[in-house]
Formats: structure tokens, sequence, C-alpha cells
């Protein structure tokens, strides 16, 4: 079932991918707003949406959906797609290139299959649990471990102001114990991007689980250590993820600076 599932989703990335890619309009614009006014939604969002669920529930009817954009439903089947149709949409909306498209398959709550397309860096990661992490047919592996003040780490800001703020204040006390800090736009990208051994590390707090499903299995399919505060799973709290002996000092800095708490 793994291939097919994998096949399924890579078919779905593809096709939504070259949409966003190939369909954006000159005059693009906002369609809706989230949490804040400068959370937005095109309406590149919603057709990408539509797109990767009309394509799988053709395939696979009995299946249930959890969409960024509103697709919501249980199946019966056992088997749950989560999808983030274009993660990076302020990038999008402004033209910038770090934007991706994530597809995960989740069997009986457990993440099976994650595939991101970036299609501006003409590249779709995928992995599949147990079977290693991939961009195209080269196989992917995380960075040896740097010592923490040598590491280049990624992460990603809140949309309402006040929340923003505390986020910034948080980096700034970081920064002087890294190599440096990158704000991508994209936790799908650079969660792919700790696989591919271009970023040390990545941490971000309010990440949804379409945000991160897909992104988190390839990372560690790659070998990267993923978590959240000590003990715990990724989460909307915190998210973190880096090769062995950078996660554990990264994990245990952002605890003693709070980075689990608006």
């Amino acid at each position: 079932m793994a291939a097919q599932l994998l096949a399924l989703a890579q078919e779905a990335a593809r096709r939504a991918g070259e949409l966003l890619r190939d369909g954006r309009p000159d005059d693009l614009g906002v369609a809706a707003t989230k949490s804040s006014p400068v959370d937005v939604v095109t309406e590149m969002d919603i057709a990408a949406e539509k797109l990767i669920t009309g394509f799988l529930a053709e395939h696979r009817p009995d299946d249930g959906f959890l969409g960024e954009e509103g697709a919501s439903s249980e199946g019966d089947s056992g088997v749950r797609w989560v999808i983030d149709p274009l993660d990076g949409t302020v990038n999008y909306l402004y033209g910038l290139p770090t934007w991706a498209v994530s597809i995960a398959a989740q069997r009986d709550g457990r993440t099976v299959v994650g595939v991101v397309a970036a299609p501006m860096r003409g590249e779709t990661y995928h992995a599949v649990l147990g079977g290693g992490a991939w961009v195209g047919d080269r196989r992917l592996r995380c960075r040896p471990a740097a010592p923490l003040e040598q590491a280049l780490v990624s992460t990603g800001f809140n949309y309402v102001t006040e929340v923003r703020s505390r986020q910034a204040d948080l980096a700034r006390q970081l920064i002087p114990r890294l190599r440096d800090i990158r704000r991508g736009g994209s936790a799908a990208v650079d969660l792919c991007d700790v696989a591919a051994g271009r970023l040390d590390g990545y941490y971000e707090r309010g990440l949804h689980p379409w945000d991160l499903a897909a992104g988190d299995l390839i990372a560690r399919e790659a070998g990267a250590l993923t978590g959240g505060r000590p003990g715990d799973r990724p989460s909307y709290d915190l998210t973190i993820a880096a090769p062995p002996g950078v996660f554990e000092p990264l994990q245990a800095i952002l605890e003693e600076l709070g980075a689990w708490h608006d």
C-alpha cells in the first residue's frame, strides 16, 4: 500500500505544483485572511487543494482528508491525507520562489508517506516510513553534527503581531549562540532543507499538522531527530528538527528560552 500511496501523492503534488507555477495570475490577490490581516489565502491555495483532494478521492474514495484550506473528512479506510496545497503563501503572493506543495498519507494516525514538491527549485522530496528520504533518485542525509555555535538554523514567525514580536525577541537571544538564523517562509521546505543537509537545524512554534506532516517524515528518514518540548513530538507548541548532536543542545536552549509559549 505504501508504494501506491507514494505514487498518488507524487502525482497529486506534481499536478498541483504545475498549476501553481504555470497558472499564477499576474494580478494575483488575497482571497481571504486567517489569523490576522497578513495571514493570507489566495485563490490559488484554494484551487490547488481542490485539485489534490479531487485527484486523491478519485483513486481512493474511502480515505479521509485534512487540508489547510478546509478539506476535512474522516473516511473509513484507515488512511488520511494531510495536505498543505501551498506552503509559503506569502512568498508565492510576492513572487518569491520558496513555496511548496506538501502531502502526507497517514495510516491509523501514523505518517507513512510524505511528499514535498518545490516547483521553483525543480525538486520533489519524498519519504516512505522505513525507506529513507529522497529528492528525485538521490538519497538524502542530514549534515553531520556541528557545534551549536557553528550551526545554521532556520525558523518562522507567527502572523499575529504580539506573538511575532515575542518570537523575534527569542531569536535575538538565540542568534549569538549560533552561526546564524534564516527565515525562509515555508516550514515544509525548511524541514526538507534539514534533510538535504542545507541547514543544521530548524525550529518553529505555531505549526499545524498540514505544515509539518510530510516534512517531518522526510527529515526523520534522512537521519534527523524531530520533536518539540523534551519528550514531545512536533506540535503546534514547538517543532524542532536537527541532526543528533545539534538537536539536543538546540532543544535545551529553546526550552530555557521558553520557545514553546507566546
